[in-house]
Formats: C-alpha cells, structure tokens, sequence
C-alpha cells in the first residue's frame, strides 16, 4: 500500500482538471460584464441578473437585433428556440452567438470556410445558408416534444448534405437520454434485447434505427450490457441526424476544456469524451466527423482583417487573451 496521501498523488495526474478550465472562465465571464457595467446575480457574477438580460450576453448589438428578429419571424411557426441559461456568461448558445453571428449578419462566412477547410471538412457548392438551432421533425420522426437541434446548420434549402455544427463550451460532457435519467429506464442496452425494448423506438422515435442503418450497432456497440445512448444519447443522436442527411458533423469545442479532449503533460497521451466517443463511429463515416476548436476560428476571424471592431473583446470575454 501506497504511503503518499491522496492529495500529493493527486499534484502527479498528468492531466488537466476540468475545475481550472470551470475557474478560468467564470473569472474571465465575471471581469468582462463588470468592466461592462452589467448587473449580474449576486452571488455568480458570471451570471446575469435576468434571464430576459440575455441580450447583454452578446458582443454585437447587430447580432442581437438580428436574433430578436428571427424570434419575431418564428413566433407561431417553427420556434427560434433561445435557451433558458442564453444569460449565462458560460452558455455555449451565447458563444456560438457571439463567434458565428457577426459573420452571418455582415455576410462574411470566409473565416468560418478556411477554418473548416483546415480540418478537412469541405464548404457546399453554390449559395448556402447558415441558420442557428437547425431542426427537422422528419429524421427520427419526432412528432411530438423537442426535436433534435443542431446549433448551426450550413446547408441548401430544401437539398440534403451540408454541414451540422454542434458547440460546447463550459460543458462537461453530451447530454443523455432522459427517459434513462427519469427512471423510467434500467438502462439495459436494447441492440442485445430488441429495439423494441427501448421506449423511445416503441414510441416512433427512431433513433436506434437510423444508427443501425449507418453501420454503428455492431459487436462493439451491442457488448456491453450497458444501452451507449443512456449517457451519449445527444451525440449519438446529433452524428446520426448529419450523417442521415448526407451531411457532415462537427463539434465546435473550446481546446482547453479537458472533458472532451486533453493531453497529459508530456503530451504523448490523449483522452477524453471525444476520442473515446470517435472509437464508436464506422471507418467509413470518420472523415465527415471532425473536432473544430474555437481558438482555431478566432485565429481565421483574426487573420482576415474584417472583425477587429468585436474579436478582441471575444478573446476578452472568454479568457482567450490570457492563453
């Protein structure tokens, strides 16, 4: 038995923790709305004070006029859904808000182009469009309750393909299936027992199938006793959605953040919730499934020379300049 106390051995990880990454935000969100003059919750000043203040959540007032009327232009039809937390400093709406909305109020989608060029994942031909919280009812037939929403869809009207952005920021993982959390659920994985045992494939909501059509339920996928989509459920879910369509998925994630991607300190090990996720996927789907990493949009923003008037003051908001 070990004579080192937990917390010396504790020093010796060779990992960064998440609660650095979680300190370094909060600190960076709190300093950019005081230095703003905006009131935020007493005792989380990385908080706004209201939910209704979310629009003092964005940099550019432009973008934020252009997201209250995209609201207006929805009410009754298919809803703009704004989320609960867009006032939080940390909301990972409000950042993709805040990095992609200038480009698409000034019609400018070339540094967001070359940024996806790097990765490999090729802009559409012709003119596309770039619409927030993208969703389509008819995929997985989801008729009722919330469909399944993708942050920033690039695509042709009415055309399948494109390009289907997710984005995570402060997140510490992808969002899992609620009829598991709700204990209406044991969890068991249903590839072993019968797609029929899950309740979302009882109900016409099939998700299981479209992963079986895309080649995911294989030996791998069905050997544990375990159902993937009880903790995975949104990117399993969200890939499927992309990949359904003919289209290619993207996780726009923050470099930093060690739940999705870190690298021990030496650098010759690399973990996280991506790279074990990616092991799941087919080798046949792998070159249309990418991480895209903000820092590296900010670089292609930076270097076009067209943004300078907000990209610093992102850089600010989201500790960036302190790297």
């Amino acid at each position: 038995m070990s004579t080192t106390s937990s917390r010396q051995l504790a020093k010796s990880w060779p990992y960064k923790r998440y609660k650095t990454f979680e300190s370094e935000l909060r600190a960076a969100a709190s300093e950019w709305f005081k230095k703003q003059g905006i009131p935020t919750h007493a005792k989380m000043p990385y908080y706004l004070k209201s939910n209704g203040d979310w629009p003092k959540n964005i940099i550019c007032k432009e973008v934020a006029d252009y997201l209250e009327r995209k609201k207006e232009q929805n009410a009754g039809k298919t809803p703009f859904l704004l989320h609960k937390y867009l006032h939080h400093g940390l909301s990972s709406q409000a950042m993709v808000f805040n990095l992609i909305g200038p480009l698409v109020v000034r019609n400018d989608i070339g540094p967001l182009k070359n940024a996806l060029n790097d990765i490999g994942i090729s802009w559409p031909e012709g003119e596309v469009e770039l619409c927030f919280e993208y969703e389509d009812r008819t995929v997985f037939n989801e008729d009722v309750g919330q469909p399944t929403s993708i942050d920033l869809a690039v695509k042709k009207e009415e055309e399948k393909g494109g390009i289907f952005i997710e984005a995570k920021l402060a997140e510490r993982g992808f969002g899992g299936c609620s009829i598991f959390s709700r204990g209406d659920c044991d969890g068991a994985n249903p590839t072993r027992d019968g797609f029929s045992s899950c309740y979302l494939h009882h109900i016409g909501h099939y998700y299981l199938s479209k992963l079986d059509e895309l080649g995911f339920i294989d030996e791998n996928f069905s050997a544990g006793p375990i159902c993937p989509l009880a903790n995975y459920y949104q990117i399993f879910r969200e890939v499927a959605f992309a990949l359904s369509q003919g289209g290619k998925f993207v996780l726009l994630l923050d470099e930093r953040n060690p739940a999705f991607i870190k690298a021990s300190s030496d650098y010759k090990k690399t973990r996280g919730l991506w790279p074990l996720l990616m092991k799941s996927v087919p080798e046949k789907h792998r070159d249309n499934i990418k991480d895209l990493s903000i820092q590296r949009v900010v670089e292609a923003i930076k270097s076009s020379g067209r943004h300078d008037d907000w990209i610093a003051d992102f850089k600010n908001k989201y500790g960036l300049d302190k790297v």
